[in-house]
């Protein structure tokens, strides 16, 4: 069984920045991917930024871009989200997926096998 566990989260002010690690562990597939969704209090789990397996391809959300950066480690089977100029509209739950479908956005919240059990992250004004 995959088990992913999250760390790095905490509590920032406006500007500063925050480095999310996820570590994956038990059974290794031959290709995977990788992401990380935000959940606010009374909002839905949206997507935040995912990576294919050999992180030659990322993805980003529109509120995210050009301050956050996915990364991954496969050595480390670890995969990182450096979050700067964070905003309190940061402020979420993240969490980390793994998936291993054949064919994916890499963007959807269903395309995701396995699920860490989150971080919380708190940024404030």
């Amino acid at each position: 069984q995959v088990q992913l566990i999250e760390s790095g989260g905490g509590l920032v002010q406006a500007g500063g920045s925050l480095r999310l690690s996820c570590a994956a562990s038990g059974h290794t597939f031959t290709y995977y991917y990788m992401g990380w969704f935000r959940q606010a209090p009374g909002k839905e789990r949206e997507f935040v930024a995912a990576i294919n397996r050999s992180g030659t391809t990322t993805y980003y959300a529109d509120s995210v871009k050009g301050r956050f950066t996915i990364s991954r480690d496969n050595a480390k089977n670890t995969v990182y989200l450096q979050m700067n100029s964070l905003k309190p509209e940061d402020t979420a739950v993240y969490y980390c997926g793994l998936g291993v479908r054949t064919f994916a956005t890499m963007r959807g919240l269903g395309e995701y096998n396995y699920w860490g059990q989150g971080t919380q992250v708190t940024v404030s004004s």
